[in-house]
């Protein structure tokens, strides 16, 4: 089964601002113009605040101020405009300004002198490190080929600077750490080896303990995917060992992830302190899902507030438009104000005969509607009813059978066991065929209890009961992968509906679409869990099939919407199928210690 926790660390270098943003008070330009320079420091701490629809407001108005009087000032409000963009996830408006401010950088005459060349290269790699990383970070959303493109052509210009001082070279760093999870995510592990050592190297020689460790898990990962479960388990080990004493908010995700995975692999080595571990990856996860879920709030406002003061600025200059144009305006709103009232006073009569035939037509519609809604729901709620009834009765038995009846024939192999010391010489053979019958049996009720219900799903959760279902079902015919991001354990019942939903769309795939690869991919973000199940199989008509029981749509269909979820297909014939599911989340219950 492959692991896909590295993501928790790759990403680190994208997800976290001291990875891949340098400060923005970082160019050391001797400015002229301290009136400008008093400004821009005001706006930037206000930026540091968080404050960014204040920030965008005062930088746009100030790089409209700058742009002919300081070039100094001009360089520094386009990359900040950028990294406000940037922290609020609109990636596409950041990449403008990143790019306007490298274009600005390479043609402006200041830069000429080699006396700034240090400074021109280290404002050229901040930019080109956030380009990378927004094109990185557009390109996990919508895997397109002109991002992965654009994110490659941007790392390789930073890779190819060989002048660097020793301030540069973390930049190169972060930029290893980032190629490294790109290539991990298009399976070239051979690749991604090569970057994740050369990072490794880099943090080492710097005594960068943090990113060394980040560093060596994603190498660890690389290795744990290729199923060599002990060098993957020294890496982990190693990488622990670094930052044991840090207590910095970095480190302890790291150290969530590196204890989540090590668990993983050490399960594989069927050493069960990987139990141990796995408890405390999830005390770590749990300590730290509190301050993102504060951290997503931040973010979903600064998103608004951004784009409402972008908004506010555009509408100022707007309205100084519109102001020259009043009475123009007003005067033709006010002719046409008069030609509908003419055209309304003769048409009123013919109007109101259609609106009261169209209001009759609209009210036997809406009832129509409302008994149609009725039915349905109800047949919802039967089917869904059905369904629970079903799952609650599997568990009862998978139950029963590992609890109770496997620990009787446990207890009766035991007895026959002792017995064989009452018999001097040579124990009767019945004994021995009863053992090995009672050993058949008791494997019996564990394949049957699994099959019931997944153990793994019961003990790890969705994330490695999913792994383990690709692994199960891949074969010579069909290879099937995962991609699962960071999920965490959740309410017992809802993971047992979501793995009931996988596998019934597995089992379509296997039974119907007749193909070679599948995907499974599972990711948690803002109290919802997405799930995209793909293959390249032969597809159907899904006009004609969507009423059909054949696949088990109608009763997938019934439970999502119970769950209150959305369900949708995207399928037709010879092109494959895509599967998206979205489910709002049912958290765990905590447990309250006396």
């Amino acid at each position: 089964m492959i692991l896909l926790l590295f993501l928790a660390i790759f990403f680190e270098a994208l997800s976290n601002k001291e990875e891949v943003v340098s400060d923005t008070t970082s160019f050391s330009i001797k400015l002229n113009d301290s009136i400008l320079f008093k400004r821009f420091e005001s706006i930037n701490q206000i930026y540091k605040e968080k404050k960014f629809d204040l920030a965008l407001k005062s930088a746009f108005i100030l790089l409209d101020s700058s742009k002919n009087s300081s070039s100094e000032i001009f360089f520094r409000t386009n990359y900040l405009i950028g990294n406000i963009f940037y922290e609020t996830s609109s990636f596409k408006d950041g990449i403008k300004y990143f790019r306007s401010n490298i274009n600005n950088v390479l043609n402006d005459s200041i830069f000429l002198d080699v006396n700034v060349k240090y400074l021109k290269n280290k404002i050229l790699l901040q930019n080109y490190l956030r380009l990378g990383s927004s094109y990185h970070k557009l390109n996990e959303r919508d895997s397109l080929k002109i991002y992965k493109d654009s994110t490659l052509y941007y790392y390789k210009k930073i890779i190819d600077f060989n002048d660097l001082d020793d301030s540069f070279v973390n930049t190169k760093a972060k930029t290893y750490s980032n190629l490294s999870a790109l290539y991990i995510n298009d399976k070239a592990y051979d690749l991604a080896k090569e970057f994740a050592k050369k990072a490794i190297e880099i943090n080492k020689l710097n005594n960068n303990k943090v990113n060394e460790a980040g560093a060596l898990g994603n190498l660890a990962s690389i290795y744990s995917i290729e199923e060599d479960y002990h060098l993957a388990k020294k890496l982990y080990l190693e990488g622990l060992e670094l930052i044991d004493n840090d207590k910095s908010p970095k480190a302890i995700r790291f150290k969530a992830s590196l204890y989540a995975n090590l668990a993983w692999v050490m399960y594989n080595l069927k050493d069960y302190k990987a139990y141990e571990y796995q408890e405390f990856s999830y005390d770590i996860k749990d300590e730290l899902r509190n301050n993102e879920f504060k951290g997503i709030v931040r973010r979903i406002n600064a998103e608004y507030d951004v784009n409402t003061a972008k908004k506010l600025v555009l509408k100022e200059a707007e309205n100084k438009q519109l102001k020259n144009q009043r009475t123009f305006w007003l005067f033709g709103i006010g002719s046409f104000i008069v030609i509908v009232t003419l055209l309304y006073g003769l048409n009123y009569y013919k109007l109101r005969q259609k609106n009261l035939r169209l209001q009759l037509t609209q009210t036997q519609l809406v009832q129509n509607q409302n008994l149609e809604k009725i039915k349905s729901e109800s047949q919802v709620r039967i089917l869904n009813a059905t369904i629970d009834g079903k799952e609650s009765e599997r568990k009862q038995i998978a139950e029963t059978l590992h609890d109770s009846v496997s620990a009787l024939l446990s207890s009766a192999n035991l007895h026959l066991q002792a017995s064989r010391g009452l018999f001097k010489g040579e124990t009767p053979v019945e004994i021995n065929k009863t053992q090995k019958i009672i050993m058949e049996a008791s494997q019996t009720i564990r394949d049957l209890s699994h099959t019931l219900v997944s153990s793994v799903l019961l003990k790890f959760g969705l994330k490695y009961a999913i792994k383990d279902m690709a692994d199960k079902y891949s074969n010579s015919q069909i290879k099937i992968d995962t991609r699962i991001g960071e999920v965490v354990r959740y309410e017992q019942n809802f993971e047992i509906k979501v793995y009931n939903i996988i596998q019934e769309f597995i089992n379509n795939i296997l039974k119907h679409s007749k193909a070679e690869k599948a995907m499974i991919k599972l990711d948690e973000s803002g109290g919802l869990l997405y799930l995209r199940i793909s293959d390249d199989g032969i597809g159907f008509d899904k006009n004609k099939i969507i009423n059909k029981d054949g696949l088990g749509l109608n009763q997938i269909d019934a439970r999502i919407q119970m769950m209150e979820g959305e369900f949708h297909i995207d399928s037709s014939k010879k092109n494959g199928t895509v599967i998206k599911v979205v489910l709002p989340i049912l958290e765990k219950e905590p447990i309250n210690l006396v």
